[in-house]
């Protein structure tokens, strides 16, 4: 009795160690197939961007005081999330990495596009984006020698319309605003309406409005600060034209200046300094331009 029961403890032991490897096991397989890094750099490595494509002008991107922009073919504020998921390439991993010669095999040889990102002019790292395999859903990419295949999303990023990269964010990450000038809008033109941000006290210039100070802050954070348009279009004044408008005051001292085109559907703001219109929904923009000053009136 005291055999069998040895012996049973001892198959137990065996299965529980089978069982213990076969679990661990497939965990290294795993990880092994997590695939190979494309790069191991960091986004902050890179300061500039130049997308290239076989039939139209490059797009290009340059860091300047810690904001990326729009170098060309327009200069303009770029959209940030845009641009990493641009750079996002250079955390991409694949399952494949192929060393070959023969290019064309990949349609690498004449690209879809090419992706450089620039440390500076002589520190070039470049992704060359060729043809797309219809049985994984992936496109393969050369860099430094080497093909991978990685998801389309990376050259779906890169190749993202020239319009949507633009910033849709009314006010540039610098301006600070110190009050709004809403004098020349119809729903205020009778009251005057403007207000100043002083020593972070809101001050408004109609009597008997009673602003509460933390309903004002929510205003210009969650309208200006933190809104950003659903999308943007260029802005070609038509000086014949006259449209309400309003001004924002900045803590240096200067304004912005906004042409309101329309408001409905959607909210129309222009600002000609920057040549864009920002389009924002109906409802959002609504309390944009009605901040909860509490007129009794």
């Amino acid at each position: 009795m005291k055999k069998r029961w040895l012996l049973n403890l001892l198959l137990l032991c065996l299965v529980a160690g089978l069982m213990a490897f076969l679990y661990l096991r497939p965990q290294q397989v795993v990880e092994q197939a997590q695939g190979y890094e494309i790069s191991n750099y960091k986004l902050s490595e890179f300061n500039a961007i130049s997308v290239e494509y076989p039939t139209k002008a490059a797009v290009s991107f340059a860091k300047v005081n810690g904001n990326w922009r729009l170098v060309a073919p327009i200069k303009m504020r770029a959209d940030r999330a845009s641009v990493q998921r641009i750079l996002s390439i250079i955390a991409a991993k694949s399952k494949d990495k192929i060393t070959s010669s023969n290019l064309e095999k990949f349609g690498l040889s004449n690209p879809e596009l090419k992706l450089k990102l620039f440390r500076d002019n002589n520190n070039v790292e470049e992704f060359t984006f060729g043809t797309h395999n219809p049985v994984t859903d992936e496109q393969y990419v050369a860099h430094r020698g080497n093909v991978y295949l990685v998801a389309n999303a990376y050259g779906e990023a890169a190749a993202t319309q020239l319009i949507e990269l633009i910033d849709k964010s009314p006010l540039k990450p610098t301006e600070k605003v110190a009050g709004f000038d809403f004098s020349h809008l119809e729903q205020w033109e009778d009251s005057k309406l403007k207000l100043d941000l002083l020593d972070g006290q809101w001050k408004v210039s109609i009597a008997a409005a009673k602003p509460q100070q933390n309903e004002m802050n929510e205003w210009l954070d969650f309208s200006w600060v933190q809104n950003s348009a659903k999308s943007v279009e260029i802005y070609r004044p038509d000086h014949k034209v006259t449209y309400p408008s309003f001004e924002i005051k900045l803590t240096d001292g200067s304004k912005v200046h906004f042409d309101k085109i329309q408001e409905s559907p959607d909210l129309q703001l222009a600002r000609p300094d920057e040549g864009l219109i920002y389009n924002f929904p109906a409802d959002s923009g609504f309390t944009m331009l009605n901040p909860p000053i509490n007129n009794p009136n």
